[in-house]
């Protein structure tokens, strides 16, 4: 059985894909637990055939409950990754779904670092970038962070910061 998190991002993905039309929250075809109330920042992925097609999500919360933060994560992992194309109709039925959930990073070293356990935010100034846990070929701290980095536009040679975190991941 699917995850509500997992059918709350399909079903604003579907919406915005097929219908051209932002999904309210109001609106979500699943019951809105308590948990779905409460302020969290989440990522949602794409896959289709097992290689990724869209991730989009946010490191602090932008909106007022997980939810909407779904919500508005689905859409942009479905339509504003600049790394992919926007999602065509045809393609939603070989696309699979799944949201992580944040929870708040924590200042760290090299060494508390496990990439499958957690995910990590390279800091420097405003640049930032991040990878989540537990990624295929992602097997050592330094290579987490050396993706991140890169992501973030961060150069690891200058002083920076490194932040870990947890996901729960829902498929």
């Amino acid at each position: 059985m699917t995850h509500p998190y997992v059918n709350l991002a399909r079903a604003s993905i579907e919406s915005i894909i097929v219908h051209h039309k932002r999904l309210d929250v109001k609106d979500a075809p699943v019951e809105l637990t308590d948990d779905m109330k409460e302020r969290k920042a989440c990522f949602v992925s794409l896959k289709m055939h097992g290689d990724l097609r869209g991730c989009i999500g946010t490191i602090e919360p932008q909106q007022p409950t997980l939810a909407e933060e779904i919500l508005e994560n689905a859409i942009s992992a479905s339509t504003r990754d600049p790394r992919f194309p926007p999602v065509q109709p045809y393609e939603l039925k070989d696309i699979t779904v799944s949201v992580d959930v944040l929870e708040a990073p924590s200042l760290c070293e090299m060494s508390d670092l496990d990439p499958k356990v957690y995910g990590v935010i390279v800091e420097q100034g405003w640049r930032r970038g991040l990878l989540l846990p537990d990624l295929e070929g992602v097997d050592d701290a330094s290579f987490q962070v050396d993706i991140a980095a890169q992501k973030g536009g961060v150069n690891l040679k200058s002083p920076h910061k490194l932040y870990r975190f947890k996901v729960e991941r829902y498929h």
